[in-house]
């Protein structure tokens, strides 16, 4: 990473002859390199270019369905309003030069740290895209691909294509995220000096634009895909592909997103949380010095990692979750349009894309919905946050609803079964209903307006033991109705599918799985404002610490203390939401596995017996997994921490002048150190996440070969991914709310509880927090992305296991 000579050097002179003044990290802003290209062509060839590639995608969408017109017809206009609010945005000032130049050496570090990080990530995908090059140049194919007359080159080619547009996809959806985050920051502080509704604004505002690219980019890159495919292949014409079968050609995309998903959480949540951890422990611990104090050598380290971490990993993970859940969902449709011989299957395989279309229209009104109001008193905000949040969450919520019930009864309804259309509309309620109760769950576990953050915060009062007891237990125990309530949302759904009336030609019923799938869509139908609510946390955590950088007054920083709080529950609810959506998701895809095997090997495939040893041993393996990945994760932030927290007391050591604001610390040696360290820490528990399910297929698949059980391979990695499933689902929720659960009560007493900032207890909350800061922000969100890469994984490489 390029470092300005002042920063890197430390030479920066005695502090009060420089008063108030933040040095770059970079000596130029990053762009990359798309972006580059793009603002380097003519403005009249650039319209003629996306003229053409307009007209382009139209025409293969009319040449496919009407449906993929409607999609890509409000993925542009979603597009369209993402730029009037980005604009919107960047039309507020900066506030005073000292915040701009704060802001700026947070940009640079950010940005600088994505280029090398996504530039590590990308030279990864090019090695496992010809891994998989090469698996598929050799394997076996199915019945369907010879029917069709699809060859294994044509295959293999299509399968790489898909899985590099993907994870090209899933990191542009990052950028955008901290893109977006780095620019919002410095504003939001601004705003806060005159009204806390308009930082709130601003920070939502933010947000949205973020999420709308994010899954506008989801759901238009898997419809052009979609429309490329059906029209090269010559999809439904007489020896062609049949288009029940189109979608399985889409798994190498969702493999893609996975992939750099669960690289970009994984280094982005070590840089953040090393960076925290060692910022709190020797600034707040220690010295005793505020959070974000300018003081600290690792405050600027602390804030990059909050994009990098927060937004541009986040991003890059909700796009894995759509695409994940969108192309299990049209393959299960497709198989049972298949079985049911429904006349034309296309509405039961592009539903998914409509609900994300109408996702991406309620979700808009419910950001436009938040509007901000100029208020002179700055001293408290109007209105909780949270409670204005909500209003806009139930907003998007009711216009969900209604429009998921018409995209049933446009897409859903079939002549064999006319009242189908209405249980799987029950089916998205189902869904629906469930995001909400995780959205509400989360929030009462992990916000100090409730119960069990008050208990955490008082259990401070005697030690850090027995605030580290009382946390362990809280995350504990904040597993029980997540998991009930996952329970039911499955068997409702399978209920509600199996009696919806659709049977095969044998008069089974046939709905049940497709049943699940669409709850596992109702539950993200709103997905784009909940990405918007996740991040918002960042942007507002980031607003607070450049106004505590800038020794802005007591009453700017008591707004955004207010935000920062509501941030921390909404990043929380957000995590809380994606774990109950992974389970869903990985339940649809292990669904699919199950087929995909059945279609190479060419005999049913449709049950696991644990009661065999060797599936046994798989289901133990999938277990372990889990828990050796999170011991890494958290390993990995524990030594980068020790790294910063040695770095930090040297600095205060040898610049005794930094406390009395003599002289500058050297922020960037503790950019370096994270930047560097995490990028070499998010390997090796990325690799075990890749190579396992691989290795322990193919191991089991020899056994099997040489004991006379041809399927050996293909029922170990089932268990191994059914047991990981469950493992991880169970670990992230413990992890994600007792990290949630230790930050809040940290907040909470910085408001003035048990002795506020300083005191006893608020030096054990410190210790929770830190204690909790890999949990939530490291571990358990790279938990649930492995939980759906491992599905799609093991769909992608099913060939090797058989």
């Amino acid at each position: 990473m390029m470092m300005g000579d002042d920063v890197e050097n430390g030479n920066l002179g005695p502090y009060l002859d420089r008063p108030r003044t933040f040095p770059n990290m970079r000596s130029k802003p990053y762009t990359p390199l798309i972006f580059r290209i793009l603002r380097g062509i003519n403005v009249r060839v650039l319209v003629i270019l996306l003229f053409l590639g307009f007209g382009y995608v139209f025409y293969i969408g009319a040449s496919t369905s009407p449906i993929i017109v409607f999609v890509f017809s409000v993925c542009i206009v979603s597009f369209l309003l993402s730029i009037y609010l980005t604009k919107w945005v960047l039309s507020k000032d900066e506030g005073p030069p000292e915040m701009a130049q704060i802001s700026e050496a947070i940009r640079d570090g950010a940005e600088g740290f994505f280029k090398t990080q996504y530039g590590t990530i990308s030279k990864m995908a090019v090695l496992l895209a010809l891994v998989i090059l090469s698996i598929y140049l050799f394997r076996n194919t199915t019945p369907q691909q010879e029917s069709s007359g699809l060859g294994r080159a044509t295959s293999a080619c299509i399968t790489v294509a898909a899985f590099l547009l993907g994870a090209l996809c899933s990191g542009v959806a990052g950028y955008v995220g901290m893109w977006v985050s780095v620019r919002a920051n410095v504003r939001v502080s601004s705003a806060a000096r005159r009204s806390a509704r308009e930082a709130l604004q601003i920070a939502v505002r933010a947000g949205g634009f973020s999420a709308l690219v994010v899954v506008g980019m989801a759901v238009i890159g898997i419809a052009i895909l979609y429309a490329t495919f059906y029209v090269w292949l010559g999809v439904d014409s007489p020896g062609s592909m049949k288009v029940t079968d189109l979608p399985l050609l889409l798994v190498g995309y969702g493999f893609g997103a996975s992939f750099v998903a669960l690289f970009a959480q994984l280094g982005g949540g070590i840089y953040t949380k090393a960076a925290d951890v060692g910022a709190d422990l020797v600034g707040k611990v220690e010295q005793g010095i505020p959070e974000d104090d300018p003081r600290n050598p690792a405050v600027i380290a602390d804030l990059v990692g909050d994009n990098v971490g927060d937004c541009a990993a986040r991003g890059a993970d909700l796009f894995e979750s759509i695409a994940a859940e969108i192309i299990s969902a049209m393959i299960l449709g497709g198989t049972m349009a298949q079985h049911c011989k429904i006349e034309d299957p296309s509405g039961f395989i592009l539903f998914p894309l409509v609900v994300h279309s109408f996702d991406l229209v309620v979700s808009s009104i419910g950001i436009l919905s938040i509007r901000g109001t100029r208020d002179s008193n700055v001293k408290v905000p109007l209105e909780d946050p949270m409670t204005i949040l909500q209003k806009g969450y139930s907003v998007t919520i009711i216009l969900a609803v209604l429009t998921f019930f018409g995209s049933t009864r446009w897409l859903l309804y079939t002549e064999q079964a006319p009242s189908a259309w209405l249980n799987f509309s029950l089916c998205g309620l189902v869904g629906i209903i469930t995001a909400y109760v995780f959205v509400w769950i989360t929030k009462y576990y992990t916000d100090y307006k409730h119960e069990p953050v008050r208990t955490l915060a008082l259990s401070s009062s005697t030690g850090h033991g027995t605030n580290i007891i009382a946390g362990v237990s809280l995350g504990l125990e904040s597993t029980a109705i997540p998991v009930l309530v996952i329970s039911v949302s499955i068997i409702s759904a399978f209920w509600l599918g199996h009696t919806s009336g659709l049977v095969d030609e044998t008069g089974s019923p046939t709905g049940g799985l497709f049943g699940t799938a669409v709850a596992t869509m109702g539950m993200l139908s709103t997905a784009a404002y909940i990405l918007t609510m996740d991040m918002f946390g960042p942007i507002a955590d980031n607003a607070g610490g450049i106004v505590e950088m800038s020794q802005q007054p007591e009453s700017v920083r008591e707004i955004t203390d207010v935000l920062d709080a509501v941030g921390n529950t909404t990043k929380a609810t957000t995590k809380g939401f994606a774990i109950g959506s992974a389970a869903l998701a990985s339940f649809l895809l292990f669904s699919a596995y199950m087929d995909e095997v059945s279609s190479f090997a060419r005999e049913p495939f449709k049950q696991v017996d644990i009661a065999i040893p060797e599936v046994f041993i798989g289901g133990l393996l999938g277990s372990m997994l889990i828990f050796l990945f999170s011991a890494w994760a958290c390993a990995a932030v524990g030594r980068t921490a020790q790294e910063v927290v040695k770095e930090v007391r040297r600095q205060f050591i040898e610049r005794p002048g930094i406390m009395d604001y003599k002289e500058k610390p050297d922020y960037g040696r503790c950019v370096a150190i994270v930047a560097s360290a995490s990028l070499r820490e998010m390997i090796k528990p990325g690799a075990l996440a890749i190579v396992s399910p691989i290795v322990v297929g193919f191991l089991f698949r020899v056994l099997g070969h040489y004991t006379g059980h041809p399927l050996l391979g293909a029922k170990v990695v089932a268990a191994l991914l059914m047991f990981a499933t469950v493992s991880g689902i169970l670990m992230a929720l413990f992890l994600n709310t007792a990290g949630g659960a230790w930050d809040n009560a940290k907040k909470f007493i910085e408001t003035g509880a048990l002795g506020g900032k300083g005191s006893e207890s608020h030096k054990a909350a410190i210790t929770g927090d830190t204690v909790g800061d890999p949990f939530k922000d490291t571990a358990g969100p790279s938990l649930h992305v492995l939980i759906k890469m491992l599905a799609t994984i093991t769909l992608v490489m099913a060939p090797v296991f058989l």
